[in-house]
């Protein structure tokens, strides 16, 4: 799906993502708090259910908000650790095809990881060394997926990927929530 990637969204929008990520996650270590991850969880929240409503159709991002939108998405997400989320929410805002969708919400992810991955490498070394398995595991999981899921979403109706997209982000928007909630306790 490489062909798809939309370069004016990855350009616009992708870099400061990637820009915002690594901020947030050098600033991760010393501010993350349950509080944020609430405020995150919001923030799902508010992008799921104002897409779900049609709300979202009427927010469109280009020029200088896409710029905004990218780096807000990636200070937030590697702030709390969870970009995909918040960058699917934050897609949803440009006029792309649900292809151009995941074309280019995967190449800005692994620009974004590349980004982030040296100070996740500093930071948290021995944790990612003792969940070495499970990150191999779920690479072979995530190749398979993606063979599968071509296929899958070419018989999905663009309004039903789009519906899709946001009812996972209200999912994941109540999950963080409740880990917030949680980390309060």
């Amino acid at each position: 799906m490489w062909r798809r990637v939309d370069r004016r969204v990855l350009v616009r929008f992708g870099i400061l993502s990637a820009a915002g990520g690594l901020t947030g996650a050098l600033l991760q270590a010393r501010v993350n708090s349950p509080a944020l991850t609430i405020l995150f969880a919001v923030l799902l929240l508010f992008a799921g259910v104002s897409q779900l409503l049609g709300l979202g159709e009427r927010m469109r991002f280009g020029g200088t908000p896409a710029w905004i939108a990218g780096a807000v998405s990636g200070f937030f997400g590697g702030l709390v650790g969870n970009q995909g989320g918040i960058r699917s929410a934050a897609l949803l805002g440009f006029d792309l095809k649900k292809e151009d969708f995941v074309a280019t919400a995967t190449a800005i992810g692994v620009i974004v990881d590349l980004v982030r991955l040296p100070v996740y490498l500093a930071t948290q070394a021995g944790d990612m060394r003792d969940g070495l398995a499970t990150v191999l595991s779920a690479t072979v999981g995530v190749l398979l997926g993606t063979f599968w899921g071509v296929r899958t979403l070419r018989r999905i109706p663009e309004p039903v990927f789009r519906r899709g997209v946001a009812a996972l982000i209200v999912l994941l928007g109540v999950y963080m929530l409740v880990r917030g909630i949680a980390g309060i306790a």
